[in-house]
């Protein structure tokens, strides 16, 4: 029996895999973007960190099932194996040292905080530029891979595929970052703040008593002379 069929489900087990963990990357960064208090970020955070070894499982088998099938019926001289082993290897280290190094400082700072608003350190590395960018191109240069191991194009052709899977990447994260408007926890407060320190009315001026007039009670009013 031959390991080919074994080792191409292997190869697409990885594939979905490494887009599952993007998509936990994608949904968790999105929803911390939206949050507003630590507790939020806490959770979040905490469940994008579960994916790291769906990500270090799915680029092992991506590569070694995708090495023997390029050895045992392919070779590793034709083109698009070529870009597209060049680019897996490329992929694994890009997210361990762009995406896990951010997530454990956003995780470190979540602990440390107490629960209440965002403290302006931990929104500030929620909303690095890093993270509005990395995991789109990441994404982009994935979806770029599944298309030659499905069209099988020329060693050009394979380049230029992956050179739009990273412009559409880079034009993807640039939406991203347009469309994630700047917003600062403290500025709420600080406005909340000053609308509480506007002073407020005497006390003379909001239970004035009020004015009685004497001549309308008949009052002090002199003696009544009876004209004869």
């Amino acid at each position: 029996m031959s390991l080919y069929p074994i080792a191409l489900f292997l190869h697409v087990s990885g594939a979905i895999g490494y887009f599952v963990g993007m998509g936990t990357w994608l949904f968790g960064l999105a929803s911390m973007r939206r949050a507003q208090r630590v507790e939020q970020v806490r959770s979040i955070v905490q469940l994008v960190g579960l994916s790291g070894p769906l990500f270090g499982i799915s680029v092992l088998l991506l590569l070694t099932a995708g090495l023997y099938m390029a050895l045992t019926a392919w070779s590793l001289l034709t083109g698009w194996i070529v870009v597209g082993l060049i680019s897996l290897v490329l992929l694994a280290p890009l997210g361990t040292a762009f995406l896990e190094p951010r997530r454990r400082v956003i995780d470190r700072l979540a602990r440390k905080a107490p629960d209440g608003p965002l403290p302006e350190e931990l929104e500030r590395c929620i909303r690095d530029p890093v993270l509005l960018t990395a995991p789109q191109i990441l994404t982009a240069l994935l979806l770029g891979v599944v298309f030659l191991m499905t069209t099988k194009p020329s060693l050009v052709g394979s380049i230029i595929v992956m050179a739009v899977a990273l412009v559409l990447g880079l034009v993807w994260g640039a939406l991203v970052s347009r469309t994630t408007p700047p917003r600062t926890g403290h500025g709420r407060v600080d406005r909340i703040a000053e609308v509480d320190k506007t002073p407020a009315p005497a006390v003379s001026e909001r239970m004035s008593p009020p004015i009685h007039r004497t001549e309308d009670r008949g009052e002090n009013r002199g003696p009544t002379h009876i004209v004869e």
